[in-house]
């Protein structure tokens, strides 16, 4: 794919479920300047209707239709969102799965849109790192992005900019994480 101008929705929702909304929007923001997203370019969506809690799954239409507008008003041609397994189980991930397939399959997306999804990897593909590239290379998808030292680096840098969810099991992440070298992605 050509470079892409990068627009990032968050529905963050305050990222509250810990009663942290603001720090975790600062950590937004700082994740993405060192992604050089620029804060103009960084949406935060925060509805009471749709709580941040990875039990919770979010209404469909409600959702669907915040995100077109997002699309819309921002002229987006690529949206890139997690699969129906939301990379690691959490409800609110695989809603907003549900919602951009959603206006996929009812052909709302604007003319030109295309839809790719993160795909969702079992335990041991997700802890493997960099050996997950001989697995993927072998699987259909359509695109593989193999991150150089570089961008592994600075997706690195990224995450740690999200200090209050550094929790023990993301420091695994960050050392092992096959997200962190690779992605394997599949058009809707």
């Amino acid at each position: 794919y050509p470079r892409h101008r990068l627009v990032l929705l968050c529905l963050l929702f305050s990222g509250n479920y810990y009663n942290q909304g603001e720090i975790r929007k600062k950590e937004l923001e700082q994740s993405c300047y060192v992604l050089g997203i620029p804060a103009s370019d960084v949406t935060v969506i925060d509805h009471r209707d749709l709580p941040d809690d990875p039990a919770v799954e979010w209404d469909t239409q409600l959702l669907a239709t915040l995100v077109l507008e997002h699309i819309e008003a921002k002229n987006i041609n690529l949206v890139l969102t997690f699969d129906a397994g939301g990379v690691s189980g959490h409800a609110n991930h695989i809603s907003l799965y549900t919602a951009v397939r959603y206006l996929h399959s009812e052909g709302k997306l604007p003319e030109g849109c295309r839809v790719l999804v993160l795909e969702s990897v079992n335990l041991f593909r997700k802890y493997i790192s960099f050996l997950d590239v001989l697995i993927s290379c072998l699987l259909p998808r359509d695109e593989l992005f193999v991150l150089t030292e570089e961008e592994t680096e600075q997706a690195k840098r990224a995450m740690r900019c999200h200090r209050s969810q550094l929790l023990w099991f993301r420091q695994l992440y960050l050392l092992f994480s096959r997200y962190l070298v690779l992605n394997s992605l599949r058009l809707l």
